[in-house]
């Protein structure tokens, strides 16, 4: 196996870095005075600088310098975190990205351009800081007042520092850099040679330092290492102050003793065994993983089957117990491939924010059940639709704070963004507190844009589905954010192409709400196993309801109608025989399968039904991309194939059917 490339690392924890960064600013936005968040979003700047000029980033560090720069003035005191800043980084962050992706590109222009925006920010926020501002940051205020110092640092770190990417050297020189340094190694603590190992640190140092720089700058050089370590700063000689110094709080303390290095040597310990837990595997190998997991499910069917028929009862024990390897292995994988939908939440934060800034309207974002699990293919592919939705919950839902008032309602807009899952499948839901959908702006342009008759006679669910149809918009203007129509037809073609249904609810003046039902998983489902005719198909499990019996009498007497009644309702059916024209004469005791997607119901008669099965879905071929019966294949134990049944497709037709049938009655 080959080593991976260190490039394609950094990128990777870079973007990650960025991800940080980016939650860390959004979250200051609410408290411009979280000095946790502060030193949070400092830390990941000064991280991604020094990584990008280890790894030949030079322009993403020299860029990302500046936003270090204006946050640690932050840090210390010298001018406090503004909206304007905090917008100004972020804009900043999205630039790094630029610089991490293509370092070679013409970024000079930008680059001026952001870095004067962030000038102005911090400039602007330049105004005389509040003594309580300053202690604040855990400086004192006569560290501030200039002059030199003498202060002694004893440290020491960690046995395996080194083996983890800390060069105690590097923290001499950035020691020196402060002033001027007379360094003591003590050697107290080294082993003999017989048990000495190279990559251990046995060394323990006392630093005598002069400087004029403040204790936070001795304390910076290590912020990244501070946790783990044994850190002693104690201030030798002050310089004799101009002024009677008001009293200040004493710094932040920076103290381990020996009494508490045990603890401290625990929690390093503990740290390192969660590390080791986690490793970074890319994508791609999992869906391998996935592929090779998926053919052996197809293999063991096909032992099965033939161990079924042998009289060989050592084949039938073998069979089974490589069933049962082969069921629990399927289930390991699924679970490797699944993620909480917090990776997918989160990316909302931005877009709430920068439309807020854009439109001039107060929004609170809300998430709801981040851990829920999806399958990551699931994750990946429903990023753009989501975004769609959400912009179209804020442009032509939400109302301007003026408009909110005279309505009666809180200023700021909701919008909510909740998951959940039920049984096999996770239902996304995007719900504001918005002015709602109108019907007869939605009616009107459906009219002229010839999609329904004039007068024509709609259920409520069919005139709000009208608003996925290619083209189809309700905005009075186009807008950067809508107007063209483009992005919710995206969002239903998206959705079905993952086997999804979407259900929209509207209620006038109280807001939209729209779900998303996603299977769990693209990859292999439960499936229930039927007959039609003399071909075999499948029906994901998780959209059954029930199945019963149609006898032939009951089959004559119910054409030209397709109803059956179920527990005092009325359910439309579909005869798959006839729309799949097998030219087969039907069984003599047909079997209904009653399907579900959300509220709509509908059956399906087919001839035998044959017992549960591990479906492997396998994509149907380009030839085939348009066949919207069918959303795959998968392979028997026999060999043979068996056509995968489109539950939200075959629903929207059986109400369709429904509708006919009520219209001509």
């Amino acid at each position: 196996m080959s080593n991976p490339d260190p490039i394609s690392v950094f990128r990777t924890e870079a973007a990650e870095l960025l991800e940080q960064i980016e939650s860390g600013l959004l979250d200051l936005t609410r408290s411009l005075d979280d000095r946790d968040q502060i030193d949070a979003v400092f830390r990941g700047l000064h991280t991604l600088k020094g990584s990008g000029a280890m790894f030949g980033f030079e322009a993403l560090a020299a860029f990302t310098h500046h936003c270090e720069t204006a946050f640690d003035r932050v840090r210390k005191g010298d001018v406090p975190a503004t909206q304007e800043l905090v917008s100004a980084v972020l804009s900043a962050q999205d630039h790094m990205r630029a610089l991490l992706e293509t370092p070679n590109g013409d970024h000079d222009a930008m680059s001026a351009s952001l870095l004067d925006n962030l000038h102005r920010a911090v400039n602007g926020a330049g105004s005389p800081v509040p003594v309580a501002s300053v202690a604040a940051v855990a400086t004192p205020v006569a560290e501030e007042a200039g002059g030199m110092r003498e202060w002694r640092i004893r440290f020491s770190l960690p046995v395996n520092a080194m083996a983890n990417g800390t060069n105690p050297l590097g923290l001499l020189d950035e020691m020196r850099d402060l002033g001027e340094c007379r360094i003591v190694a003590d050697a107290a603590k080294v082993p003999v040679l017989a048990d000495l190992d190279p990559r251990d640190i046995h060394l323990s140092w006392d630093v005598t330092l002069k400087t004029e720089k403040p204790r936070s700058d001795i304390e910076d050089v290590f912020i990244f290492v501070m946790d783990d370590m044994e850190l002693e700063i104690t201030e030798i000689s002050a310089p004799r102050p101009v002024a009677p110094p008001a009293p200040a709080p004493m710094p932040k303390a920076v103290v381990v003793t020996e009494r508490e290095a045990p603890a401290v040597q625990a929690a390093n310990d503990s740290k390192q065994a969660k590390s080791a837990e986690n490793v970074r595997v890319p994508a791609e190998r999992l869906d391998e993983m996935m592929d090779r997991v998926g053919e052996l499910v197809i293999a063991q069917s096909r032992l099965t089957q033939l161990a079924g028929t042998a009289a060989d009862l050592g084949l039938r024990s073998v069979s089974e117990e490589i069933e049962r390897l082969s069921g629990e292995l399927r289930d390991t994988m699924m679970v490797l491939r699944m993620m909480p939908v917090a990776s997918l939440f989160s990316r909302f934060r931005r877009l709430v924010h920068d439309l807020s800034r854009e439109t001039g309207k107060e929004i609170e974002l809300i998430t709801e059940g981040e851990s829920t699990e999806v399958d990551k293919t699931v994750i990946d592919r429903l990023a753009d639709p989501l975004v769609h939705l959400v912009r179209n919950s804020i442009d032509h839902g939400l109302e301007k704070p003026e408009e909110r008032i005279a309505a009666g309602k809180d200023p700021k807009g909701k919008v909510i963004l909740s998951a959940h899952q039920t049984g096999g499948e996770v239902i996304i839901t995007i719900k504001d507190d918005g002015r709602g959908i109108n019907r007869e702006r939605v009616r009107a342009k459906a009219e002229a844009s010839g999609l329904i008759q004039p007068g024509q006679t709609l259920a409520d669910q069919e005139l709000l589905q009208l608003i996925f149809q290619p083209g189809f918009s309700t905005a009075q203007q186009v807008t950067n954010l809508s107007g063209r129509g483009v992005g919710m037809d995206v969002v239903k073609k998206t959705v079905e192409a993952l086997r999804g249904a979407i259900d929209i609810v509207s209620k006038p003046g109280d807001g939209s709400e729209v779900s998303l039902r996603i299977p769990l998983t693209l990859a292999i489902i439960d499936g229930l196993l039927v007959r039609v005719g003399q071909g075999c198909y499948v029906i994901p499990l998780s959209a059954v309801e029930e199945c019963l019996e149609l006898s032939l009498e009951d089959d004559l007497r119910s054409r030209g109608r397709s109803f059956i009644s179920l527990r005092d309702s009325l359910v439309p059916f579909l005869r798959l025989r006839e729309l799949f024209r097998t030219g087969t004469q039907p069984d003599q005791h047909q079997k209904v399968v009653v399907i579900s997607t959300g509220s709509e119901r509908v059956g399906l008669v087919v001839d035998q039904i044959i017992g549960d099965h591990q479906t492997v879905i396998k994509s149907m071929s380009k030839l085939h991309h348009d066949v919207a019966t069918f959303s795959g294949a998968t392979i028997l134990g026999d060999g043979s194939v068996a056509l995968i049944l489109d539950v939200t497709h075959l629903v929207a037709a059986g109400q369709h059917q429904e509708a006919q049938l009520r219209a001509a009655g």
